[in-house]
This record gives C-alpha cells, sequence and structure tokens, in this order.
C-alpha cells in the first residue's frame, strides 16, 4: 500500500473462542491477554461452532481496553433489528468498544444450515450497512421500518464489513469503517490491497483509508507435523463456493480445480490429499513465535493494519502461546 503515513495504526488482536476451551474458562484467557498488550478480540462464527456475539459478551465484563469485533455475523440469519439491539447492547456492554464485523457468510451457512436464500450477497451487505447507520450512530435516528432503539447507543457503532473480492471491497472502501479478509495467501494480498483502495479512490475516501484486517491460522509446529490438518481445514474452506471463487480471482483456479471437484463430490480424504501444499503454505503459518512474528510482518508491510491471528493449538498451551505471540 502506498502512502505509509496514511496507514490506520497497527492493531494486533486474536480470534475467539478458542478452541478447545469453554466458553466460562475464556474470562481469565481474556484478562491475560488484555495485559499482555492485545488490541482486539475477533470472534469467529462458525456453521457448527459459537455464535459470533456471545464470546465478545462474555469478553465485555472482564476487560478494559480491548476492542470486541463480531468476525462476521451476517445480515441473511439475523434480521436487520435483531442486529441493531445486539449491536447496541455489546456497544453499552463494554463501553464503546464493540465494532460490528458484518459479511454475506456463505451459501453453505445461509441456505444448507438455516435454510434461507442466499441471493444478492453484495446488494444485502449495502443493504444492511444502510439500514443499520441511522440506528448505530450519534444522535440516532430512525432506522429500517422505522426503528428506534429504547436504549440507543452513546458512541456510534463502527462497521467493518467482511470482504474476499473486488466489488466486496470496492463497498467496504465506500460505506464502512474497514474491512475483513480470511484465507488470505501472501501473493494474493497486492490484489486485495489495491482493490480497496481504488475503492477509497472512487468513493472520494481517500483522506481517511480503511482499516484492513486479516485472520491467520497459527499452527506453532513445523510445517510437516501441521500440514495434515491445514490440509483438511483448507478442503474445507476453499472449496465451499464463495473462497473457490476468491481463490480463482487470486489465479489459483487450476491448482484448486481437482480439490473442489473432490470435495463436491463427496470424498472430503481425497480433497485433502489434493490440496495444494504451495496455496497452504502461502495461508496457514508454521513454526516458532519468531517465525510466526517474521511471517505476519510480511503481511503488515503488503498493507494489512489489523492482525487477527488465530492460534491452534491444545488448551493447557494456549497460555504460554499468547505469551510467545503478543506483539
Amino acid at each position: 500500500m502506498s502512502g505509509g503515513d496514511r496507514r490506520p495504526p497497527l492493531r494486533w488482536g486474536l480470534t475467539v473462542p478458542f478452541p478447545g476451551v469453554p466458553l466460562g474458562d475464556h474470562p481469565r484467557l481474556y484478562r491475560q491477554a488484555e495485559a499482555l498488550g492485545y488490541d482486539d478480540l475477533w470472534s469467529g462464527e462458525t456453521p457448527n461452532g459459537s455464535d459470533g456475539f456471545t464470546p465478545l459478551a462474555i469478553a465485555a465484563p472482564v476487560t478494559e481496553r480491548m476492542r470486541l469485533v463480531t468476525g462476521i455475523v451476517n445480515p441473511f440469519t439475523r434480521g436487520l433489528g435483531v442486529l441493531a439491539q445486539t449491536a447496541a447492547a455489546l456497544q453499552e456492554a463494554s463501553g464503546g468498544r464493540f465494532v460490528l464485523g458484518l459479511g454475506a457468510s456463505s451459501d453453505v451457512t445461509v441456505q444448507r444450515f438455516n435454510g434461507l436464500a442466499f441471493e444478492r450477497p453484495l446488494s444485502k451487505v449495502r443493504e444492511a450497512v444502510a439500514a443499520l447507520r441511522p440506528v448505530l450512530s450519534v444522535p440516532p435516528e430512525r432506522g429500517y421500518g422505522g426503528l428506534r432503539l429504547e436504549r440507543p447507543v452513546s458512541q456510534p457503532v463502527p462497521i467493518v464489513v467482511a470482504a474476499l473480492r473486488g466489488r466486496m471491497l470496492a463497498l467496504a472502501a465506500e460505506v464502512a469503517d474497514g474491512a475483513f479478509t480470511n484465507f488470505l495467501p501472501l501473493s494474493g494480498l497486492p490484489q486485495v490491497a489495491t482493490a480497496l483502495r481504488e475503492g477509497e479512490r472512487a468513493a472520494g475516501r481517500e483522506r481517511t483509508p480503511t482499516e484492513l484486517a486479516c485472520r491467520f491460522f497459527i499452527l506453532p509446529v513445523a510445517e510437516e507435523q501441521g500440514m495434515v490438518f491445514a490440509r483438511s481445514m483448507f478442503a474445507a474452506y476453499g472449496s465451499v463456493p464463495v473462497y473457490a471463487r476468491f481463490f480463482r480471482w487470486l489465479g489459483w483456479g487450476e491448482q484448486i480445480a481437482p480439490m473442489v471437484e473432490a470435495y463436491q463430490s463427496g470424498d472430503r480424504g481425497r480433497a485433502a490429499e489434493l490440496a495444494p501444499e504451495n496455496l497452504i503454505r502461502e495461508i496457514f503459518i508454521f513454526g516458532s513465535p519468531e517465525e510466526v512474528r517474521a511471517r505476519v510482518q510480511e503481511f503488515v508491510e503488503g498493507g494489512i493494519t489489523t492482525v487477527a491471528l488465530t492460534p491452534i493449538a491444545e488448551p493447557d498451551l494456549l497460555p504460554q502461546l499468547l505469551e510467545a505471540l503478543a506483539r
């Protein structure tokens, strides 16, 4: 990204909830993370995991400084009124530290697991941001259907839009306070950052550069030890249509095609075997804390302004790993 002096301050965060740790045991890890200097907690709402709000609601009373961000929730499976209510409640509970991370999610989550039509995702996100902004602003205005909250926010709720490809990145630059990307290969970073900055220019927002957040999957083991897990995880995500289109957009279409075909035919094991290792090495980060920091720094130099680390380790190793990965 050009114009380093225009770049938002670097933020160093964590994805929550932590795998394998009961939600009731999270407060001690949240306190530790804040004491270690982490800036953010980004919730990871997955189709078969925790929802995006509960881990942050647990964090609100046990932290004082960290920003609490949904990464992400979507306007298909939650109505606009419910999103506004929940965002305002978390903003109040956290003393103004909440950020609403909003995105289209995927056809798997929306259609297969929730029985809803996954249609016009770009328009759906645009309409959601437009409807939520007035309600979550100061002074508040009426939103969709005349909604006015009984407990309005005392501070505006920032909105980050989850964006993978060009049009959604342009939308984030136009209407949001930040963009959030996921499963980003290092070689694809210039294309993503350029699309975001071009969107800013088109929207006349160059003076207020958009935050660009990225989630990083950390496997604190040697590559040969972590590759089996990484292959399986990548095959599951990379074969979802929205992610497959993302990788094709970045020029990896030919490499992922056999994996996607195997996964969609139901042969998950074969799909993992066919997952391209060169692409996995660009996305997953293996090795020691020093190796992790060095790799993440390459992304920061390429334009990432907010780092959301996702450490994948046994629960009893997490406290030591959080300390080792602290900025």
